[in-house]
């Protein structure tokens, strides 16, 4: 009989569709991946929407080339992770009723501007622990219900894009905790759709349905499903869910560790047993989500990270792109000395209600884009510093390092900055997936492999690579308090 040590898993990103064929010790079997992008609403000019069958039929392809580089009887189980909020209403056929709304979607900005009219953002913000970003699910539910009520009166049932896709494969439609989450319309110590925000929202409980949890049964691949991915039919199905909460888990950090997802949202976020969610928190910026694992709770902030580096590119370096394009704006900027010049930078170029977009500051004739990205990055890892800081007054720690993962942690020059403006060690994990290997260390607890996710993990080996506060911790310490009054003016005005 064969052994059966491998996870399938689906992961569809905001960039990217991906299947990934990975072990039980955490080796990658196989990946295959595809670009993604949102496409216009066909119900709304200018709506951004993610096309279903699209992705589906990427998620297919590259399942197919997965399935012929793997060994499939040694396959566990499959399963399948997103980015968080997204979802759509089915009809009792299972049909959806309208597109996949976008996260990137300008639709509930003003929405969110004035969500007072339904919620005191206190009272929200108390129950749900989410802070309010403008693509909440709970701000697309209220467009629906403002624009589109239609198509609440025909709903079944509201499901979020994982399940989805679980439903494509031939499981069960439900949704799972850390997508509900993420929407501001949970109750999340009770990791459920709150009764008290529905009722308000007007929406049935039975629109959202029962709650499932990461690693439990989603049924199995069904015939039809198993001749448009490769894989074998009856292969059991496990719910997972969000990204984000996977990738703490594979990044093996343990309770009060913080971990810096680092992508084109920077995601810093520690695992903890409690969390607060009154208006001080409000104000600081938290959010709070529920852990891949009951009892727990994941809280942080969130920035754009690789998104404004990615906008910078675009705009300065037109001819170049790929590794080239990175190792040259590295190369330039690595011999830029603390401060860039003078050039100061308040970061937060993706504008919403509440904030009206990024400054820089302190430019002149003689300013090179070199300049100009070595500013960045230093303001990126400013903003790193405060919400470390913020997280460890709220979480009542005190942080002995960071840990590091995603995209971001592959620029060395980004790295050794956020350990000088941080004055702690930062520890890049060697395994660069950690949001696949968190979810299939659920496909491997729920098939029974193991008995718990901590001895799931015991047997990855991260090949962590450290970077330590250099001489230059000095001087960032200094910078950092400039860019605190920098900011500060910035805000009063």
């Amino acid at each position: 009989m064969n052994k059966k040590d491998i996870a399938i898993v689906f992961d569809c990103g905001a960039t990217n569709i991906r299947v990934i064929a990975i072990s039980t010790n955490g080796t990658i079997i196989a990946s295959k991946s595809y670009p993604n992008e949102t496409t216009e609403d066909p119900h709304l000019p200018g709506g951004r929407i993610w096309d279903l069958n699209a992705l589906w039929n990427k998620f297919c392809k590259a399942s197919k080339a997965v399935m012929a580089q793997t060994d499939t009887r040694r396959i566990a189980g499959v399963t399948v992770t997103t980015f968080g909020v997204d979802g759509t209403f089915l009809n009792q056929n299972q049909k959806l009723l309208y597109p996949v709304v976008s996260w990137q979607c300008e639709r509930t900005i003003p929405i969110a501007a004035n969500i007072e009219k339904y919620f005191p953002p206190e009272e929200l913000y108390g129950i749900s622990g989410v802070y309010p970003y403008v693509f909440n699910t709970i701000f697309k539910m209220i467009w629906f219900k403002e624009n589109r009520p239609d198509v609440i009166e025909k709903a079944d049932r509201f499901a979020f894009i994982p399940s989805l896709f679980i439903q494509k494969l031939g499981g069960s439609p439900l949704n799972d905790a850390t997508m509900t989450g993420t929407s501001m319309m949970a109750d999340l110590k009770q990791r459920k759709f709150s009764e008290d925000i529905l009722k308000k929202l007007n929406l049935p409980p039975s629109l959202f349905g029962e709650i499932a949890e990461p690693g439990q049964s989603a049924g199995e691949v069904a015939t039809e499903a198993s001749k448009a991915t490769g894989l074998p039919h009856g292969t059991p199905l496990f719910f997972a869910g969000h990204d984000t909460q996977f990738a703490l888990i594979g990044s093996g950090a343990a309770l009060n560790q913080p971990v810096l997802s680092s992508g084109t949202w920077e995601i810093l976020m520690a695992r903890s047993r409690g969390f607060t969610a009154t208006s001080k928190e409000l104000q600081l910026g938290l959010t709070t989500e529920a852990d891949a694992e009951t009892g727990l709770y994941n809280i942080g902030q969130n920035w754009m990270g690789s998104g404004v580096l990615e906008w910078f590119s675009r705009k300065f370096y037109p001819d170049l792109s790929g590794a080239k394009l990175y190792e040259t704006m590295i190369e330039e900027a690595q011999n830029i000395k603390p401060g860039s010049h003078g050039l100061m930078v308040n970061p937060a170029f993706f504008s919403d209600s509440k904030n009206q977009g990024g400054t820089i500051h302190g430019l002149s004739l003689q300013t090179k884009r070199e300049d100009i990205y070595r500013a960045l990055l230093e303001s990126l890892a400013y903003q790193l510093r405060e919400s470390l800081e913020t997280l460890e007054k709220a979480g009542n720690f005190k942080a002995e390092q960071i840990i590091c993962v995603g995209g971001g942690s592959k620029n060395r020059l980004w790295n050794q900055l956020r350990a000088d403006v941080c004055n702690l060690p930062l520890r890049v994990i060697d395994h660069k997936e950690t949001t696949v290997l968190g979810a299939a260390l659920f496909v491997f607890k729920g098939s029974g492999i193991y008995q718990s996710i901590d001895e799931a993990r015991s047997g990855i080996s991260y090949r962590p690579e450290t970077f330590t506060p250099s001489e230059e911790k000095m001087a960032y310490e200094e910078l950092f308090q400039k860019n605190l009054r920098f900011k500060k003016k910035i805000h009063e005005f």
